[in-house]
């Protein structure tokens, strides 16, 4: 199983690397200095933007696509974009945005390529594809346990030529941006069907009549820049022709848009667990305890060598999850992907906690990246379905094998 780059890849990591050492890592203190003076934690520092213009101009502008479209005539394999995955989590609040290649965009832009009606694509997917706009995916609801997908309310009826929503989302990524233009919304067009045809999804415009966005989430106190929200639907209308596919299609386009995507979180995880490391050892080769450098203490040697043990191992098994995906398509990998969906955030996790346990009092203030680092992490157990319903797939499958 080779599961190195191609030669394309090589060159695209190496100018991808330059990138993040050039503009972006020297960029994140002028993204905080620019949203502190915005007053505004779901405001657009102007960086960005120059971010965006210089990733572009460099070649390296959605680069996610895993498929061939019209907008990607010469797509990178899933396992060439994984390595470039990695390191634009290595700088999680910038990178992935200077790229274009940042969730949920990245997953709709799937969607929309993939499902699209070339009307749909014309008004939202070449806006999303230039980084004019940007939009949200909203599927989780405060009133059900929507890691079962089959369990969501949000209803969808159709009136004549119309659409009518009905219902309550929250945590949807995104929709605190006012650049954020347009939902892809799943919900139920017929209960009555069979459980996983009851679904259909549609895009729903922000600025919609009777969709209401009620307030924006934190996570362990940390506003996200792009916001996670709770949503509104009361008789909101939308034309039918705002159908993504067919009616009865919403879960099979869930489940085609999660796989790539739980790819890119993996792999920015193993990103964010080396800039952890990378933080860790600098502070402990700086500060002395007890007469001498804390590097010296025997358990902090063991946090680093766990550390590095632990990082390579979830680099590989999602690396094997890419080159699966690549070979034997999304179905054939999908007990690799539900496990790495697994290992990396808990991998992370733990790398960053003891990062955080290195820099002491440090370690959980605005300082240094880390709380949020480790906030943001937190989430991504429950991003994408949870930990649990992942191990209950991979010890399906493991069990199928012994069954009589």
């Amino acid at each position: 199983m080779d599961l190195g780059m191609t030669e394309r890849g090589r060159e695209l990591h190496e100018r991808l690397s330059e990138f993040m050492d050039e503009r972006v890592y020297p960029a994140e203190a002028v993204a905080e200095e620019q949203l502190a003076a915005l007053g505004d934690p779901h405001g657009h520092p102007q960086i960005i933007e120059d971010l965006k213009a210089e990733a572009r101009s460099r070649g390296l502008w959605n680069l996610f696509l895993p498929h061939r479209t019209e907008w990607t005539p010469d797509p990178l394999s899933n396992l060439d974009y994984a390595y470039l995955a990695e390191l634009t989590g290595r700088s999680i609040g910038l990178a992935p945005e200077a790229l274009n290649c940042s969730a949920p965009d990245t997953g709709n832009m799937e969607v929309l390529s993939l499902f699209g009606t070339p009307a749909q694509q014309e008004e939202w997917l070449v806006p999303l594809l230039e980084g004019r706009i940007r939009s949200s995916f909203a599927m989780t609801e405060p009133d059900v346990a929507s890691s079962d997908a089959t369990n969501i309310e949000l209803r969808i009826e159709r009136q004549g030529d119309e659409y009518v929503l009905n219902g309550r989302k929250w945590w949807i990524s995104g929709a605190a941006s006012d650049r954020c233009r347009i939902l892809i919304v799943m919900g139920k067009t017929d209960p009555d069907a069979p459980r996983h045809l009851q679904q259909s999804m549609v895009l729903v415009p922000m600025d919609s009549p009777g969709l209401t966005k009620v307030r924006d989430l934190p996570v362990f106190g940390y506003q996200d820049r792009e916001g996670h929200s709770e949503l509104r639907f009361d008789d909101v209308r939308v034309p039918v022709t705002n159908l993504i596919a067919e009616e009865g299609a919403g879960f099979a386009i869930a489940q085609a848009r999660l796989g790539p995507g739980r790819i890119h979180h993996c792999m920015r995880c193993v990103g964010v667990a080396e800039r952890a490391l990378d933080l860790m050892c600098e502070r402990v080769v700086n500060r002395v305890a007890f007469g001498k450098p804390i590097a010296e203490q025997g358990v902090v040697r063991e946090w680093i060598a766990d550390s590095r043990i632990e990082i390579e191992q979830a680099r590989l098994l999602t690396l094997k999850a890419a080159h699966l995906m690549d070979t034997v398509g999304a179905k054939g990998a999908a007990i690799e992907i539900s496990a790495i969906k697994v290992v990396a955030p808990n991998m992370a996790l733990r790398v960053v906690d003891r990062a955080i346990q290195a820099h002491g009092g440090g370690g959980v203030s605005d300082d240094f990246p880390l709380a949020r680092m480790y906030a943001g992490l937190r989430t991504l157990r429950f991003a994408d379905g949870p930990d649990e319903v992942h191990r209950r797939q991979v010890a399906r499958t493991e069990l199928g094998r012994h069954a009589n």
